[in-house]
């Protein structure tokens, strides 16, 4: 639960804007006293289950060796942490490693993992510290994030450095090594942080079409209730709804019927809005959810195969899937944009001398990142596998999936931002069509960051401005 001044983790209600605030460092972080002492208790279970018998990882290898009993205890956990610590890949920025520590804290806190309370307490300390150590991804398939979380282990034995900070150093034995690490918390993680920025991004896209369908005088029509009324698939009632307080007042349209790329806004969106939202639903219960293998449970230490995360493998695949044609559709709009028919203003919203190309460039930029994104747009859940001497034989990938999904975040702005000084342009060219309301206001957050002239000069400078006031675009909606 949240608070006016801090997170409380206690391993049943961390909520996606909590994590976020944890991870942004703008919150601080507290742990729930009932389940550190859940944390204890389940601890001392995984104890009196080593010492009866067979515990996969506590006295035995792991994998294809999990027939292996160990045999010197004090050392197998850190062996185990060392052999499972690839540290390859680019390294996790702040934000991410941060998240990353507090999804494993509080799943750590719903009490099946069987991890001491001090490795409980040394993350919650590290977090209050502002302690970050260096995560590095490679090494998951989407059934634990092992290799990041080993090298979170050996930050937390003193084995490695903390990249910022004087973060904790504690002993990991035994029963903390596997434990620690299975988890998938760093996917998750990067699933909630690229989920954040999809959102944004969708709210955005819907004020920016608003804006061309007034700058190329649309047809409101497309957007009436009884239209969506007629077949309400979830969020298409919404963003129509939203698409037609934008436009209220506009001029009357020139076409009885527009082109796809403003009529079917909503359709396409639709779909993209209940995607995210589901993925929400997936990710706040990956947040608190008790997945380690083996499982310390009031009814005994069971070895299981919930650390497969097949359904949030599936939500990102479905929202990766249906923004991409909120995106190509955004494009299509940048192409109208450039036609005089459509406009009725010069071709690429040129000025100046003849033979001026105006905003030419933009449609090519807007198909190359367009087309980086669709080349990495293979479901992440088509993939197979055998590994491990064939004892693992099948994986979700949605380690995969999640860092698809958040690439995607990162090149989908300067796409809208594409769109977006093109649909300014032609309304500084033609102010008439733009009405008072909530799309003037959108107009004017987008005005005053972006160059006035229409001189043929580089671009650049204007996408990268148009970048920045996506989020407050978004924060209209």
């Amino acid at each position: 639960m949240q608070t006016a001044t801090g997170v409380t983790l206690d391993g049943r209600n961390l909520t996606i804007p909590g994590l976020l605030a944890i991870a942004s460092g703008q919150a601080v972080t507290e742990v729930g006293p009932a389940a550190l002492r859940l944390v204890e208790a389940r601890h001392a279970r995984l104890h009196d289950a080593r010492e009866r018998g067979a515990v996969y990882g506590a006295n035995t290898g792991v994998g294809a060796n999990r027939h292996e009993h160990t045999g010197d205890a004090g050392e197998h956990g850190l062996r185990l942490l060392r052999s499972h610590c690839a540290a390859v890949g680019p390294e996790e920025d702040d934000v991410t490693a941060r998240a990353a520590m507090a999804v494993r804290l509080n799943q750590i806190l719903s009490g099946g993992s069987g991890v001491s309370r001090r490795v409980a307490e040394a993350l919650a300390t590290a977090l209050r510290d502002g302690a970050v150590p260096s995560l590095h991804p490679w090494g998951a398939i989407g059934t634990a994030d092992l290799s990041a979380l080993a090298e979170l282990g050996l930050t937390l034995a003193g084995e490695r450095p903390w990249r910022s900070g004087n973060g904790p150093v504690i002993t990991i034995d035994s029963t903390d090594a596997l434990p620690m690490i299975s988890s998938s918390a760093l996917t998750v993680a990067t699933g909630v942080i690229a989920l954040s920025q999809v959102d944004e991004l969708i709210r955005a896209s819907v004020v920016v079409a608003g804006l061309s369908f007034l700058a190329l005088r649309g047809n409101p029509e497309a957007y009436h209730p009884a239209v969506h009324r007629a077949r309400a698939h979830p969020g298409q009632v919404e963003v129509a709804a939203q698409l037609s307080a934008l436009v209220a007042g506009c001029a009357p349209p020139v076409r009885i019927q527009d082109p796809f790329g403003l009529r079917v806004v909503p359709q396409v969106t639709a779909p993209a809005v209940h995607a995210a939202r589901s993925l929400h639903d997936v990710l706040t219960a990956e947040l608190n959810a008790a997945v380690e293998n083996p499982l310390v449970t009031d009814d005994g230490v069971l070895h299981h195969g919930q650390f497969h995360t097949a359904t949030l493998a599936a939500g990102l695949d479905a929202v990766r899937s249906a923004f991409l044609p909120v995106l190509s559709l955004s494009s299509a709009r940048v192409g109208l944009l450039m036609r005089p028919d459509m406009t009725g203003l010069r071709a690429f919203l040129a000025d100046g001398p003849a033979g001026s190309s105006g905003l030419m460039i933009g449609e090519y930029v807007v198909q190359d990142v367009l087309t980086e994104i669709r080349v990495g747009m293979q479901p992440t859940a088509a993939g197979t596998l055998t590994i491990s001497l064939g004892l693992e034989e099948h994986a979700s990938f949605a380690t995969q999936g999640a860092r698809s999904l958040r690439r995607m975040t990162r090149l989908a702005p300067t796409l809208l931002a594409a769109e977006l000084v093109a649909a300014v342009r032609a309304l500084r060219m033609a102010p008439g069509r733009l009405p008072e309301g909530s799309a003037r206001d959108a107009f004017e957050l987008a005005a005053k960051n972006l160059e006035p002239g229409f001189d043929d000069r580089p671009l650049g400078t204007d996408l990268d401005n148009a970048v920045t006031v996506l989020p407050a675009l978004a924060a209209l909606l």
